[in-house]
């Protein structure tokens, strides 16, 4: 990474069961998501050692999918930060409804939080030290924020964009509209001053127009016959299946991907493939791009 960050950022890169998280050590600290559950323990180490013995006041979810929110709990229960979520998910979270978060159609975990304020889109917020201000970025997440501080020229893109990409859009997948918000979202990113972009996954960037460039391709790609987005998020929660656990018997993996509901949705809108035809073609598309590997009766996470 060319560009430097401020003196009161550390951005901590995950792997891609979590999400990066963003910390912020001004007058008050903050942190910028939270990881997955499984990751928890590890997300609060992390944050422990950076912080050097001091508390953290303030804990944001960039939006509510279980990769970015799932060490929440812990570090509530270790440090009573003040939590602040999107707006429009504060009655889901208040009401802990589970199907409504996604994490039970998805097939993944988040232990239970609280969130003491909301916030939405335009509103600004103050992080270590400087001025930000949250941005809607619907597309991948019909709920998501991004963050920019015009200062600075940074952006905090969740999963909205990426380096070589964007997260999949998941709303098209239930019939809702996803492709044209997603596309309004990389618009809006493209009218923004940004020198440095630190994405919901993967190292930081400069390079915003070629990321952007990469993600109208890939949306116009994917727009261009919904079958395809269908296909990705399939072959994006098996492997997610796969990082958490590293490996599955093969002849789990059907009943494992017929569990989830997005997974059910899908196949009945736009593959109606049987489920174990369906298996049996993610499990071929993972191992063909060296994501997994099948050993005997068992399918192992690569890479």
């Amino acid at each position: 990474m060319t560009e430097s960050l401020p003196a009161t950022m550390q951005v901590l890169e995950r792997g891609w069961l979590s999400s990066n998280n963003i910390l912020f050590c001004g007058e008050q600290t903050a942190l910028v998501d939270s990881g997955y559950l499984t990751h928890a323990p590890q997300t609060l180490a992390l944050v422990q050692q950076a912080l050097q013995g001091r508390p953290l006041d303030l804990l944001v979810n960039t939006h509510l999918h279980s990769d970015h929110c799932g060490g929440n709990a812990l570090l509530q229960q270790h440090y009573n930060c003040h939590t602040v979520i999107p707006a429009s998910e504060a009655d889901k979270v208040r009401d802990w409804d589970e199907d409504a978060l996604s994490f039970v159609a998805t097939g993944q975990q988040c232990a239970r939080f609280r969130f003491d304020d909301t916030l939405v889109p335009d509103e600004p917020i103050r992080l270590g030290d400087m001025d930000w201000v949250a941005l809607g970025a619907p597309g991948h997440d019909p709920h998501s924020l991004i963050l920019y501080c015009p200062a600075e020229r940074i952006l905090i893109s969740a999963d909205a964009l990426w380096e070589n990409g964007f997260g999949v859009i998941f709303p098209e997948l239930d019939g809702e509209s996803g492709f044209s918000e997603a596309r309004a979202t990389l618009e809006l990113i493209a009218t923004l001053d940004v020198r440095l972009v630190i994405p919901g996954h993967g190292a930081p960037f400069t390079d915003v127009g070629k990321a952007l460039t990469t993600a109208f391709s890939r949306l116009d790609y994917l727009a261009a016959d919904p079958v395809r987005n269908a296909q990705n998020a399939i072959k994006v929660l098996l492997k997610f299946l796969l990082l958490e656990r590293q490996q599955l018997l093969l002849d789990q993996v059907p009943v494992l991907l017929g569990g989830m509901a997005i997974v059910h949705e899908s196949n009945r809108r736009f593959l109606q493939w049987p489920m174990d035809d369906l298996a049996r073609w993610a499990i071929a598309q993972l191992v063909r791009v060296g994501a997994a590997e099948v050993r005997g009766e068992l399918l192992v996470n690569q890479g």
